[in-house]
């Protein structure tokens, strides 16, 4: 997804989480992981650190990349724990689309700097 360049990713990257995480065979794996994170948070933050943010930050220009590439993993881990773990509706059901709908520009914004 990062190869495509960062015109519209926000709504790439969107989408594709989306697609992951509504999966019954990608997504429950990683609701459980999530889940089980509480007891864990270290893990999921040296995953964070390591894999997602220096990912996304390296594709990013200008300013604060790091930064904005945290804000970014801020927006979608809210949105993980409100729809898959915690189950806050009307979050929780609304269709993928309108998902990307409301949440792609505020990706973008992180990633436009």
């Amino acid at each position: 997804v990062l190869a495509e360049g960062t015109g519209d990713l926000g709504e790439r990257l969107a989408t594709r989480f989306l697609e992951v995480w509504d999966s019954p065979v990608s997504g429950e794996p990683i609701i459980n992981v999530l889940r089980s994170a509480a007891s864990r948070p270290e893990l999921l933050r040296e995953f964070i650190e390591r894999q997602i943010v220096p990912r996304l930050a390296g594709a990013l220009e200008g300013p604060d990349a790091e930064l904005r590439a945290s804000a970014f993993g801020s927006q979608m881990l809210g949105l993980a724990m409100l729809r898959y773990v915690l189950r806050v509706e009307p979050l929780a059901s609304a269709e993928p689309e309108r998902v990307v709908a409301l949440i792609a520009p505020t990706l973008q914004r992180y990633i436009d700097g």
